[in-house]
């Protein structure tokens, strides 16, 4: 009888120990942060964009003062700011899935730049969102993300390897500037990679990498350039990285990056024009069989975002594309027509010159149509934000193609305070 007794208590016991520990998991599991500087209602919705009510995630604010902690002395005060709006969700998932993001209306930033630099800090499995409901530079994300994960996950990240990532983040934008932002991406992902793959810690050695990536991604460093990265791969090579638990976000990055600039019809090793038709017509496979396939990939939050909140000209990049919203029945046709367009211009190049013209002159107008309204819409967007450091350049700059060109510049990125444009975080 006692020892059922004691029995029965055990297993009480062990009921309400296992029960208070999932119900401490469920609640801290899904983390979100909210740019301390937003309003109340702008906090509302970006809780509306990521889908979540306020009792189903932690919610956590970041200001400023968090961000300088990681970003000054490495990014210039202009890329810093004064105030925080990039939001975050972040949720830990299952050994071996590596890292998904997923963002919105970040500029300065992309999906695949972050999800590398997150495992710097020592992320290894989670999907992230990390979003504003106006266009940013997104220099703050990452700071976001980090606390996020922290809290959710409950174990703190080594601080210098947070500050490793911020420092990875600054050096990937700025030479995103001068090379394209996914070619940046992929040169510093593949110096890292190899060099935590192989250990590679002798400075000639990380020098003879650096030298092997940019000459397969056909760049040339400037000596400024090339003695950042060395710098910045010498710190990353006595840290303590475990290849194989960071080895499917590092490759997931590197794939995103290959196929991106496969699509501009830019092909990495210089593999030639058959290999970039041979990927041409990849992508096309994988189109449709993402088509197939989406509804069995469970991708967690990131498919749980509301996009339309943001308005159609919100700048949406993951680094699973299927996270994106599949194309509407008008771009699926769009998209056959240009299939069709390629393969007729390979044997009609000569024939029907006067019908090209005209089709020409009916493009022109075409265009013309679309760019106005978007012009339009994007100019009044940034009005009603014009107090936020990364608003858009006044109306005294030529068009939204310009300003868009501006977030690419470093000098851009500056204080609202002097009334210039994407420098928010």
């Amino acid at each position: 009888m006692k020892f059922k007794k004691k029995i029965s208590s055990l297993i009480i016991c062990a009921t309400l120990v296992l029960g208070s520990i999932n119900f401490a998991f469920a609640d801290s599991s899904k983390v979100v942060t909210l740019g301390a500087n937003l309003t109340s209602e702008q906090k509302q919705k970006m809780l509306d964009y990521f889908g979540v009510k306020g009792d189903e995630a932690v919610i956590l604010e970041v200001n400023n003062q968090e961000e300088r902690k990681y970003l000054q002395g490495v990014a210039t005060e202009a890329q810093i700011g004064t105030k925080t709006f990039s939001c975050s969700y972040v949720e830990p998932t299952t050994r071996g899935k590596g890292i998904n993001v997923k963002t919105a209306n970040l500029t300065w930033v992309t999906s695949s730049m972050i999800a590398t630099t997150l495992s710097t800090a020592g992320l290894e499995d989670a999907n992230v969102v990390v979003a504003s409901l106006f266009p940013v530079s997104g220099t703050g994300g990452l700071t976001g993300v980090m606390k996020a994960f922290e809290d959710a996950t409950g174990e703190k990240l080594d601080e210098e390897k947070k500050e490793l990532a911020s420092e990875e983040l600054v050096t990937t934008g700025d030479l995103g500037q001068d090379i394209g932002q996914d070619k940046a991406t992929g040169v510093i992902n593949d110096i890292k990679t190899q060099v935590i793959k192989n250990g590679t810690s002798d400075v000639v050695q990380i020098a003879d990498t650096i030298n092997n990536i940019t000459n397969n991604y056909n760049i040339t460093l400037t000596a400024e350039q090339q003695k950042q990265i060395e710098d910045l791969m010498l710190k990353i090579s006595k840290q303590d990285y475990d290849y194989n638990k960071i080895k499917e976000t590092l490759e997931n990055v590197s794939d995103n990056v290959d196929q991106n600039l496969s699509d501009m019809g830019e092909s990495i090793k210089d593999s030639g024009i058959l290999d970039t038709i041979k990927g041409w017509f990849t992508s096309i496979g994988d189109w449709f069989k993402g088509l197939v396939s989406s509804n069995d990939k469970d991708l967690g939050i990131l498919e749980n975002t509301n996009d339309s909140l943001l308005g159609d000209g919100a700048n949406i990049d993951a680094t699973d594309k299927e996270a994106i919203k599949l194309p509407s029945s008008d771009e699926v046709e769009g998209f056959f027509a240009k299939i069709w367009n390629w393969f007729t211009g390979l044997f009609n190049n000569d024939n029907n010159n006067t019908e090209n013209s005209g089709n020409q002159e009916d493009s022109n107008q075409e265009t013309n149509n679309e760019i106005i309204p978007s012009d339009a819409e994007e100019n009044t967007h940034f009005e009603n934000n014009s107090d936020n450091e990364e608003s858009a350049p006044s109306k005294d700059d030529n068009s939204t193609e310009n300003n868009k060109e501006t977030t690419n510049n470093s000098e851009n990125l500056e204080n609202p305070n002097d009334n210039t444009t994407q420098n928010s975080n």
